[in-house]
Formats: C-alpha cells, sequence, structure tokens
C-alpha cells in the first residue's frame, strides 16, 4: 500500500508541475500577444494620426478646427454605415439559424435500436397491460385425428349433396330409387 500511495504522490506532482508549466507557457503567450497589439495601435497611430501642430494665428486654427470636424464627420458617417450593415448581417444571420433549426427540428429523427423481443412482449407494448393477447399460433388450432379424415373421405366420394338431390328429384330420380329399393 505504501508503494501505492508514493506512486500516487509521484502522479499528482507529475500534474501539477505540468499545470505550472502550462501556466507559465501561457502567462508569456498572452504577454506576447499584448506587446503585439500595442505595437500594432501604435504603428496604425502614427500611420493615420500625424503629430499634431499647433498653429500661432487664430485664423489657422479655426481652419484646423473645420478640417477635425470634417474628418469626424466622414468617420461617423462610415461608422454609421457599417453599423447598419453590420445589424443587416446579423438579421439575415437570426433568420437563416432560426431556418436551420426549424428544417433540423422537422427530419430530425431519434437514433433507432435493434430491439429482441417477442411478439407477446410487442403486443403488450403496442397496445398496453390491458389487452392479454397471446400470440401462440398453434394453441388456437384444431386438432384432427386420423378417423375423422377418413370419415371425410367417404363423404366425399358420396359427392355434392347437390347432385343427389337433383338426380332423387323427378321422374327419374324416383325410377332409380325405385330400381334400388329392388
Amino acid at each position: 500500500s505504501s508503494y501505492l500511495q508514493k506512486k500516487r504522490r509521484a502522479a499528482t506532482a507529475r500534474r501539477q508541475h505540468l499545470k505550472s508549466a502550462m501556466l507559465q507557457l501561457a502567462v508569456s503567450e498572452i504577454e506576447k500577444e499584448q506587446a503585439a497589439k500595442e505595437v500594432e495601435k501604435q504603428n496604425y497611430l502614427a500611420e493615420h494620426c500625424p503629430p499634431l501642430s499647433l498653429p500661432g494665428s487664430m485664423q489657422e486654427l479655426q481652419e484646423l478646427c473645420k478640417k477635425l470636424h470634417a474628418k469626424i464627420e466622414s468617420v461617423d458617417e462610415e461608422r454609421y454605415d457599417t453599423e447598419v450593415k453590420l445589424q443587416k448581417t446579423t438579421k439575415e444571420l437570426e433568420d437563416l439559424s432560426q431556418k436551420l433549426f426549424d428544417l433540423r427540428g422537422k427530419f430530425k429523427r431519434p437514433p433507432l435500436r435493434r430491439v429482441r423481443m417477442s411478439a407477446d412482449a410487442m403486443l403488450r407494448a403496442l397496445l398496453g397491460s390491458k389487452h392479454k393477447v397471446c400470440m401462440d399460433l398453434r394453441a388456437n388450432l384444431k386438432q384432427v385425428k386420423k378417423e375423422d379424415t377418413e370419415k371425410e373421405k367417404d363423404l366425399r366420394d358420396v359427392g355434392d349433396w347437390r347432385k343427389n338431390i337433383e338426380e332423387k328429384s323427378g321422374m327419374e330420380g324416383r325410377k332409380k330409387m325405385f330400381e334400388a329399393g329392388e
């Protein structure tokens, strides 16, 4: 048991070491990402926002303000256009996902399993426990003895009863009966 306890301790120590190594890697990756984002931000600002030089006269300052207001207006228009496009796309995406959900709901079939079940159990499952139906088909059959088959054979040889009646009816039938009686 002490051997197993040592193994467990070694396994937990190994797991903890792996976890700490993974956390250290994650921290270093996050720091790298943040540094890269900061560099990207500085590059973007240097490219799109030139350093501000304040003019000395009032008229030049007013012209600078007008230019800045014009840029702000154009940026606001672009932002508004992109927001409208985003709303349209989001609405279309929601509609399509709703259609997909509806279609998936219509055609989704449950996974079927093969179940071995006797006919009696199947009928019990279908009809409920109220109906006691027996599927033993041989139990309801009539038993036939060989003697019965011989009697039926004799009866078959006699023929159809309609023919016998027709033969006995009329004058010919009486004549045959009379001849048979002699």
